[in-house]
């Protein structure tokens, strides 16, 4: 019995060579689920806050709303930092650490913008950043505790190799510094259950977070 013929299009095909480690796919598919997961953390945010019982009503001034409004921008730019580190930085245990800190700030920046609309405020106020806090008055070129420069969002987003690692561990425990220092001084001042429970889980995630970013500094110093 012959064997079937075989065409010149069958023999020319070679398989292609996988790519190393399969990172490359993996990096832009994972790029893709962790876009998928703002969006799921963004919604799951917004659901706890419409779940939430209104017991009081902040008014456009108070602490509660200041609080809000600012630990919003500090979270975006959190999670501008993490996209880029997840993209770009080398070792796997910081991707990880960028991804974990996107999730959770994006569901926490749901559940925020969620309280203002159930207060019936406005996502942006007429009081200056900070206005809510006492020492809101030491904030520099309008930027919050922690936050970093247009400098150094534009060196981080320009870092190649372990250097992106490296920016983005030292740029992220300066961003939870500054943002512990803003959440104890909301802790200080409210007295609304919702927002005093979102805020201590906040401190616990970011002190913790702390701790991990110290021992991924270590690992980068190599």
């Amino acid at each position: 019995m012959t064997a079937p013929a075989t065409t010149d299009s069958e023999h020319d095909e070679v398989p292609a060579a996988p790519e190393e480690d399969g990172r490359a796919p993996a990096r832009r598919y994972g790029v893709l689920a962790l876009a998928a997961l703002l969006v799921v953390g963004l919604l799951l945010g917004y659901a706890g806050g419409l779940l939430t019982p209104r017991l009081t009503q902040p008014g456009d001034t108070s602490v509660e709303a200041g609080f809000a409004r600012d630990m919003t921008t500090h979270h975006a730019q959190a999670v501008e930092m993490s996209l880029t580190a997840y993209r770009s930085a080398t070792l796997p245990a910081v991707r990880q650490m960028a991804v974990d800190i996107a999730t959770g700030q994006q569901g926490e920046i749901g559940a925020m913008q969620t309280w203002l609309r159930e207060w019936d405020l406005s996502p942006t106020g007429s009081q200056p950043p900070m206005s809510w806090m006492s020492d809101g008055a030491t904030v520099k070129d309008g930027l919050m505790p922690g936050m970093a420069t247009p400098q150094q969002m534009t060196a981080l987003r320009d870092a190649q190799g372990i250097e992106v690692d490296r920016q983005f561990l030292a740029l992220m425990y300066n961003h939870h510094l500054g943002g512990i220092h803003m959440i104890d001084a909301v802790l200080g001042e409210t007295d609304n259950a919702e927002v005093l429970r979102v805020a201590r889980t906040m401190k616990s995630t970011q002190q913790t977070e702390l701790n991990n970013l110290r021992q991924l500094q270590a690992q980068a110093k190599g």
